[in-house]
């Protein structure tokens, strides 16, 4: 199964990568076909075992970045992205995807703050998120939310396509 998903995720993250990069947005023309893709060809070169690890991959990325994304710091578009590249790959290689993808985007964000000059105010963001969560339990911090037009904003396509392509060639 994963051998056959390695074509259409490239293409794919390279294309949203691409769209994320210049615009914040990842288009839902690309995902949505992605993802139903990834639940065809899993059932069919596999029967039920393939719909079935194809589902689990599809909820184990949309539970994650879903919970990022209620949290105020992820789109939906990352979330149906990391759920079609969940239904491509299962469960078992979406987990390491998903932590080298946690892990490339806090360097990735560690950089982008340095180069931007707001370290130390990404280090307190941070702080304040973690430290936090227990109290904002149903409210979301607005300050730090994408919803906010005065936060920064940093593309994280790039992540979870390099923490994706590590999950296909780090095993």
């Amino acid at each position: 199964m994963h051998s056959t998903a390695l074509w259409p995720t490239l293409v794919v993250l390279a294309i949203a990568t691409f769209t994320d990069l210049r615009s914040r947005r990842i288009p839902n023309w690309l995902v949505l076909p992605f993802l139903v893709a990834g639940i065809g060809v899993s059932t069919w070169l596999h029967g039920w075992h393939g719909l079935e690890q194809s589902l689990a991959g599809l909820a184990l990325g949309a539970l994650l970045f879903g919970i990022l994304c209620w949290m105020g710091g992820m789109g939906m578009g990352d979330v149906k992205l990391c759920a079609g590249i969940g239904a491509w790959i299962g469960p078992a290689q979406m987990a390491l995807a998903l932590v080298a993808t946690g892990i490339v985007g806090g360097m990735m964000a560690v950089c982008w703050a340095i180069a931007g000059g707001f370290l130390g105010e990404l280090l307190r963001g941070t702080g304040h998120l973690v430290a936090g969560f227990g109290k904002q339990a149903l409210h979301p911090d607005q300050q730090h939310s994408l919803r906010n037009p005065l936060a920064r904003k940093m593309p994280y396509v790039p992540a979870i396509a390099l923490g994706t392509l590590f999950s296909f060639f780090g095993r």
